[in-house]
């Protein structure tokens, strides 16, 4: 009589993956994790932009001298335009500072983009806007300048990756991630009809 091995049956209760539990559940807190940290990076950056509106507006004394802000007469272009001096907008720049149009859009930008990081709304607008000025802001500085016009060294540190790009980038990465939705009013933003009929203005 010929014997068959017969395969074995687990009959009863199984308990279900304790590892796959274990990797939702790390999955999911690297996600929360990602969350507050992008909400953070968010507010942090908000600030960088109200505050240089606010120094700009009132002169507190910081990179605007007391009695040199905006609501005292002063120009917010005008010292840093006039002051370029290397990049193909040299000439341009110049003679842009001071000028009222300058001023306006300069300060509603960075009233807006700060603004809207804070509150976590129009991200992607602020991004659009935010990358736009510190794209104009790099080409003013001229990173990739050994030297400047009249033949000084420019105390370039890096031709390419200096803070503008990273500020640009940050701004970017805020807008895909949806960093409005933590600490924010991302969620009941994008909720509002006209929101929701125009994403780009999430």
């Amino acid at each position: 009589m010929a014997v068959h091995d017969q395969p074995h049956r687990h009959v009863g209760f199984r308990l279900p993956s304790l590892r796959r539990a274990r990797t939702a559940e790390a999955a999911a807190d690297a996600t929360a994790t990602s969350a507050y940290v992008f909400a953070g990076l968010r507010l942090l950056t908000g600030f960088i932009f109200l505050w240089a509106f606010l120094d700009k507006t009132f002169g507190f004394g910081y990179a605007t001298q007391s009695g040199n802000g905006w609501i005292d007469g002063g120009s917010p272009t005008k010292g840093f335009l006039s002051g370029v001096a290397a990049g193909p907008m040299e000439s341009t720049f110049h003679d842009w500072a001071g000028d009222t149009w300058a001023d306006w859009l300069f300060m509603l930008g960075l009233l807006g983009i700060g603004v809207a990081l804070i509150l976590g709304i129009g991200l992607r607008l602020a991004a659009f806007a935010g990358t736009l000025m510190m794209a104009l802001m790099w080409i003013a500085e001229w990173p990739p300048a050994k030297h400047l016009s009249d033949g000084s060294p420019s105390m370039s540190t890096n031709p390419f990756a200096e803070y503008h790009v990273v500020y640009a980038v940050v701004l970017i990465a805020l807008a895909a991630v949806g960093a409005g939705a933590v600490w924010g009013l991302g969620k009941a933003w994008a909720r509002l009809s006209f929101v929701s009929r125009n994403p780009w203005l999430r």
